[in-house]
């Protein structure tokens, strides 16, 4: 069951304008029930406005109502409207103009370590242009001096699920590099 998004404001609110028991609210916003107990003799949460968990789409009236009418039952969540992860929409990528300096030090991380990457893919991983892969790639880009390998998502050009998304593509694809023949060891075979 997943928790309130304020919990202690969620069990204030509760507390004042409910006949909810003080389990049900402790079971409700994941709070221990001397806690709640507390928030009702004005020791615990001093201070705090309750915040209406109706109005904020977490319940029902009727499942307070219904919870009301029996002690013994429990609280449930309403399902969330909106989906919890968003997706990123279509398009160009916006980088910060803090992180744009650092764009081409993770095109030559990308190039260094994942080759199997096509320059589509390195665009829409990195926000980039291809002209810019293409002079990092080339080592004519004009700060090629002072680039460094830096992955980009320890600079937060992308993300960790977004760049093993393309590499999985690149391999569906067939572009893996060939894998490093490993040299034989004459010793340890006699």
């Amino acid at each position: 069951m997943a928790q309130p998004l304020m919990p202690k404001a969620t069990a204030v609110w509760m507390v004042e304008s409910t006949t909810l028991t003080f389990e049900q609210i402790a079971d409700f916003c994941r709070l221990h029930v001397l806690e709640v107990q507390g928030i009702a003799d004005d020791e615990v949460a001093i201070g705090i406005l309750g915040m209406d968990p109706v109005t904020g789409g977490q319940m029902t009236r009727e499942e307070i109502a219904r919870c009301e009418g029996d002690p013994s039952a429990r609280l449930t969540m309403r399902e969330p409207q909106m989906p919890l992860t968003s997706s990123r929409r279509k398009g160009p990528r916006y980088t910060p103009v803090s992180k744009r300096q650092d764009r081409p030090n993770a095109i030559m991380w990308l190039l260094k370590y994942h080759p199997e990457l096509n320059d589509p893919q390195i665009s829409r991983l990195l926000g980039t242009t291809k002209t810019t892969i293409e002079a990092v790639r080339g080592r004519t880009h004009w700060n090629i001096t002072n680039i460094a390998t830096q992955d980009p998502v320890l600079l937060g050009i992308c993300k960790q699920t977004e760049l093993e998304e393309e590499i999985q593509k690149a391999r569906k694809a067939g572009r893996m590099p060939p894998a490093p023949e490993e040299p034989v060891d004459d010793q340890a075979v006699g």
